[in-house]
């Protein structure tokens, strides 16, 4: 099936073939499982946005707002997982001294125990791959992932 686009670009699916975007697609569910099932067997409680939160949260004392475009869901959104994981412990929302109104967020000894288990999960997960690939491979592939492809943006603003 080819289609064409209306600025002439022909698309093609290549019968049957798999994609760029369903080969990246269908690694992203691997790890996507993988790190659930690590999260369960570790009882770290956290969800995968919740996860992503978190990752922007270390370190530095984000906005919710600022969190929000860093994590690509609405503000309402990141608000809701941010109480999910305040009632869990691992975030605590800080009145800024900028103005009451405004509210920055910071993880708490606890958030910050379960973010470095999970840093050392990621690091398992990429020496099981290194070891399938090569590291060469590895660092290759990591090196291609974070080029600029042209579709949008870089890999450090992808929303």
């Amino acid at each position: 099936m080819v289609l064409e686009h209306r600025g002439g670009t022909r698309l093609d699916n290549g019968h049957g073939k798999r994609t760029l975007f369903d080969l990246i697609n269908e690694r992203n569910v691997q790890f996507r499982r993988q790190f659930e099932k690590a999260w369960t067997d570790f009882d770290m409680p956290a969800s995968y946005s919740e996860w992503s939160i978190m990752d922007k949260i270390r370190g530095k004392q984000p906005t919710i707002s600022e969190v929000s475009k860093q994590v690509c869901i609405t503000r309402q959104a990141t608000h809701k997982f941010v109480k999910s994981l305040e009632a869990k412990g691992l975030v605590e929302v800080l009145t800024s001294a900028n103005g009451r109104k405004t509210k920055t967020l910071r993880l708490t000894p606890q958030g910050e125990r379960y973010y470095e288990l999970n840093e050392a999960i990621k690091q398992q997960y990429e020496r099981q791959v290194a070891e399938q690939i090569g590291q060469d491979r590895l660092d290759q592939l990591k090196e291609l992932l974070g080029l600029d492809w042209g579709i949008g943006g870089n890999s450090n603003d992808f929303c």
